[in-house]
């Protein structure tokens, strides 16, 4: 008597586990960047591997348009460990930190940990942030000079 009864219900069982959507979390680092002056251009966000690359070649970017005076910007499938993190304000779009005469940056410019290096950008070390594969958010503040 169970037999067909219970051949329906484990069939009735199945089609429904099947019509779940099953959305594991996916674990984020967020960069809240601040201070965002105007709504030209686009903001990049740049996680850097090592000392070696930082700055030259970033292993994870991002370019978002701004919309107001702050822009939240996500990264996922990131592996866990130590990157450099910057941030430039690109507002006439040509993909670099445009700079006047003497190097001094042009637009707005920021660094993991809120970083300001003496007589350029911070180095590695000073601009590096630990990510743990868990849920976390960097918050930076752009400078303008």
């Amino acid at each position: 008597m169970c037999k067909n009864k219970c051949k329906w219900n484990i069939l009735a069982l199945l089609l429904l586990l099947l019509s779940v959507n099953f959305t594991w979390a996916q674990e984020k680092l967020t960069v809240v960047v601040k201070n965002i002056r105007n709504k030209k251009g686009h903001i990049l966000v740049a996680l850097f591997k090592d000392e070696k690359t930082f700055l030259t070649k970033f292993e994870y970017g991002k370019r978002v348009i701004p919309g107001g005076s702050e822009v939240i910007v996500e990264f996922e499938n990131v592996p866990p460990g130590e990157y450099g993190l910057s941030v430039i304000h690109d507002e006439n779009d040509n993909g670099v930190l445009d700079k006047k005469g003497i190097g001094i940056p042009r637009e707005g410019f920021g660094f993991g940990n809120n970083a300001m290096g003496k007589f350029g950008p911070p180095d590695f070390e000073e601009a590096k942030i630990k990510w743990e594969g868990t849920n976390k958010t960097e918050e930076m503040i752009l400078r303008y000079y």
